[in-house]
């Protein structure tokens, strides 16, 4: 029973675990066998239920049906809620009694109000009307005895009075009064303009001045549209005359009498000033009004004039001088009048108002006719600078009584800038549209011109004049001259013209050709140095290379090379200013005697071992003396040490000759030993170039050859099919050395007729200095030919530049005559290659490290971090 108990008060409480439970219920394993002990706790759990059952239901009734229970409560709540909207009625009644109440008593307020207001009102458009009516009846009787300044000031009060009826129009007696009053400003109206016309047609202005000042008051009353209305009447009247005369006759209207219309303007505003402008308010601008009427009839005169003079039955066009000077007069007059109007005072009191109460411009008013014919204006200057060059072709390069100077400029040159200076600011004053953009195009026409025909002739002289070092200098000179004004001139077009056309405006290409005489006068440089190397290069020919025994200091002709080009280098680089030129001319120089020492070294064969070893000491001895080049330019105590990239890259220049010389050092037997020199050294595949180093090494027995090539082709297939050969590049051999491949022609092998030297600077050089080298007569510097063979240079393109002549020496042109017209025939290309020469000569001087481009002024020093690409 106690365990009954406890198992039942377990049940009520708030931690409750049924499993707690169930372990004190069957405390033992064998109780849970024990069917008797099952059911009794299962009946004890059933009573448990039924008695919370009935509690809970005992608990529910009392609940529901208790004194204090809920539905009491509900049935209270809507009684008390049946009150509040009883109350909530009432007070809203008792609202809205009071408000009758209240109305009712303030009725009669509001009555009295109303009709105060309007007792008010009454007697305001009573006084209006009395006034108006009163102020009518003055103005009838002002305006027939002309008293205009009353009439004025009365005018004002009457219209502004009238204002407040207008809701009343529809009243007869105001819509009369209306009526009245309109009929008054039209009679004062008519009446002012009569006064007017009539004191001006017998001419008694003076006489009734005072009348017409105060009739100008009333104008001013009567509005915008009778004040515009006297104005048209004035301005046509002073302007009959002008009118009559300058375009009812052909003569006094022509071009030729253009300075008579604006004379004839001057002294009518003269006479306006003097007798008509005191008469006129000064707000009403009657002046300026005049002066616009005067120039849109004359604009529409010339248009007429010009039309007419374009459509003669004789052809004849107009007289370019005759149409610049009337374009020149007329834009003078027009600048006259805008000062004149824009410094006149504005009578507004509103500073704001006044600042903007000026919309009109004289600036082309007239001037605006002219612009369809400017066309003929810029024809003429085409054909004065047609007319120009032959000129600056013919005269000297510089004035007798000036003296060469390193910074000097072909006169001509400064003559051609300021004449484009002067007509590009007169044609930006007449015009900043089409004209501007033809005259643009006409400019850089001629610039190419002169970039051809006067700079690059110099250079093409015959051998009786051919140019000097100081000529090719004044052409350096002018050339960079006009490179860095070309600039400028398109950024000064560009801030002129019209907006919309300011992308047609390009003068790169004229820039570039300009460039281009610059890079063609340093290699006209590189060539007067070579030319005094003619005799070192044949006491080089002249020795007996194969037999040479031993190795000694330097050749005897390397000497007289070193110190030609040391005196000749020190005269050119002492008058070139530029650091980028002389940088450049040095680059050139270097690329250029390097090709011709190779070029050379083919000319010497056969070549023994010995003699190669020689050579190479000799080549070393000239790279030496190339990385001094640039000393002679600005020179220094002590002397600067030269740029680092220009001595890396007359290294990467000379160091081509290496594989070459080294090949040549190594005997012929045993055979193997020569192929594997030529697989490591020269590193290509190419039969040819084998033969041709055989050649050079003197073995020209045909069995020799034969048993040397077919090693040469068993050694290359084993080295490039081997992965550990002793092949250049990792096996790696490329189909032709291009240094060996450009020697000699293969059609030339055993022979001295078919050297060629290659690359963009050797060809160059080949095509500058009279042509490929023949083993019997040697190279010569011709300077009668320099320019043209530089122009055909120039047309072969930017990375194979040049061809070398035939034997003979003698171009395609067939003599002087030909020359000439070949190059007339051909200027378009020749304009075109010469740009590209400019960009090729730009990115050459881009890549040794200056990074500036020419033209520019502030270039300093001529070091960089570039190289040479070769």
């Amino acid at each position: 029973m106690n365990g009954t108990v406890a198992e039942l008060s377990s049940l009520d409480a708030a931690d409750y675990d049924p499993l707690q439970h169930l372990n004190l219920v069957f405390a033992h394993p064998s109780t849970v066998s024990s069917a008797a002990a099952v059911k009794r706790a299962a009946a004890t759990l059933q009573t448990r239920q039924h008695a919370l059952e009935a509690d809970i239901e005992a608990r529910q009734t009392a609940q529901a049906y208790g004194p204090n229970s809920s539905l009491e409560r509900m049935q209270s709540a809507q009684a008390e809620l049946q009150e509040l909207f009883r109350k909530i009625e009432t007070v809203r009644a008792r609202a809205v009694e009071a408000e009758q109440n209240i109305t009712a008593m303030t009725a009669d307020i509001k009555r009295l109000d109303g009709t105060k207001r309007n007792l008010a009102l009454s007697m305001t458009a009573l006084k209006r009307l009395q006034m108006l009516t009163t102020a009518y009846d003055q103005l009838r009787g002002l305006a027939r005895s002309r008293q205009y300044r009353e009439c004025a000031s009365l005018l004002q009060a009457v219209l502004q009075l009238m204002r407040h009826f207008h809701s009343y129009r529809s009243i007869d007696q105001i819509a009369t009064l209306s009526r009245g009053v309109g009929d008054v400003q039209r009679e004062l109206l008519e009446q002012v303009c009569d006064d007017f016309e009539l004191a001006f047609a017998k001419g008694d202005v003076a006489a009734h001045r005072a009348t017409l000042v105060e009739a100008c008051h009333v104008m001013d009353a009567l509005g915008d549209t009778a004040r515009a209305r006297l104005v048209t009447w004035y301005v046509n009247t002073e302007l009959r005359e002008y009118r009559h005369v300058f375009r009812g006759n052909d003569e006094a209207g022509s071009l030729d009498n253009i300075g008579r219309r604006y004379a004839w303007f001057k002294r009518m505003m003269k006479a306006y000033e003097d007798e008509h402008a005191s008469i006129f308010p000064p707000h009403w601008h009657v002046g300026e009004t005049l002066a616009m009427a005067f120039c849109d009839g004359t604009r529409d005169d010339y248009k007429g004039i010009l039309e007419k003079s374009m459509r003669r039955v004789d052809g004849a066009k107009i007289d370019v001088n005759l149409l610049l000077s009337c374009l020149q007069e007329t834009m003078d007059f027009e600048q006259s009048i805008e000062r004149r109007f824009s410094s006149e005072p504005r009578a507004s009191i509103d500073t704001l108002s006044s600042a903007d109460e000026r919309t009109q411009s004289f600036n082309g008013s007239i001037s605006v006719a002219f612009e369809p014919y400017l066309s003929l204006w810029v024809e003429s200057q085409d054909k004065a600078l047609a007319a120009m060059m032959p000129k600056y072709k013919a005269q000297p390069l510089l004035p007798a009584d000036d003296e060469f100077s390193p910074q000097a400029v072909i006169s001509s040159a400064i003559e051609l800038f300021h004449f484009y200076k002067l007509t590009l600011s007169q044609c930006a004053k007449l015009s900043t549209s089409e004209r501007l953009l033809d005259l643009t195009k006409t400019l850089a026409k001629y610039l190419d011109e002169y970039a051809q025909q006067v700079l690059l002739a110099i250079l093409q002289r015959p051998a009786q004049t051919a140019a000097s070092v100081q000529d090719i200098i004044l052409v350096l000179n002018t050339a960079d001259f006009w490179h860095t004004n070309t600039g400028q001139l398109e950024e000064n077009i560009k801030k002129r013209i019209d907006p919309e056309l300011v992308s047609q405006i390009d003068l790169s290409s004229q820039a570039d050709a300009f460039l281009g005489v610059a890079s063609t006068a340093v290699l006209a440089l590189v060539n007067k140095v070579e030319a005094e190397c003619e005799g070192a290069w044949r006491e080089m020919k002249n020795t007996n290379w194969s037999k040479m025994e031993s190795v000694g200091d330097q050749s005897s002709y390397v000497g007289e090379l070193v110190s030609n080009m040391n005196a000749k280098t020190e005269e050119i680089l002492g008058i070139v200013v530029k650091p980028q030129y002389a940088r450049a001319f040095a680059d050139n120089l270097v690329e250029h005697i390097a090709n011709a020492y190779i070029g050379h070294i083919v000319q010497c064969r056969p070549i023994s071992e010995v003699g190669a070893e020689q050579m190479l000491l000799d080549k070393y001895v000239l790279t030496k003396s190339f990385s001094d080049l640039l000393s002679y330019h600005n020179p220094s105590t002590p002397p600067q040490p030269p740029p680092a990239s220009f001595t890396k890259r007359v290294a990467s220049t000379m160091t081509r000759i290496d594989p070459l010389l080294k090949t040549l050092q190594v005997r012929p037997t045993p055979p193997e030993g020569l192929v594997q020199a030529y697989l490591i050294h020269i590193g290509d595949r190419s039969d040819v170039n084998f033969r041709k180093l055989l050649e050079l090494k003197g073995v020209r027995g045909k069995a020799d050859q034969a048993h040397l090539v077919e090693l040469f082709q068993i050694h290359r297939d084993a080295s490039s099919s081997s992965s550990g050969g002793a092949a250049n590049n990792n096996n790696k051999l490329v189909a032709s050395n291009p240094l060996l491949g450009s020697l000699m022609n293969a059609s030339g092998l055993g022979s001295t007729g078919g050297l060629q030297i290659a690359g963009s600077a050797g060809a160059l050089t080949n095509a500058a200095t009279g042509g490929g080298t023949s083993g019997g007569g040697g190279a010569r510097f011709d300077p009668a030919s320099l320019g043209e063979k530089l122009l055909s240079a120039a047309r072969d393109g930017v990375e194979r530049i040049g061809t070398p002549s035939q034997p003979g020496g003698e171009s395609s042109g067939g003599g002087a005559g030909g020359n000439v017209a070949g190059v007339a025939q051909n200027a378009a290309s020749i304009n075109e290659n010469l740009r590209n020469f400019g960009k090729f000569f730009r990115r050459d001087i881009a890549i040794s490290g200056l990074g500036a481009r020419f033209g520019k002024r502030d270039v300093s020093g001529s070091g960089g971090a570039g190289n040479s690409g070769e």
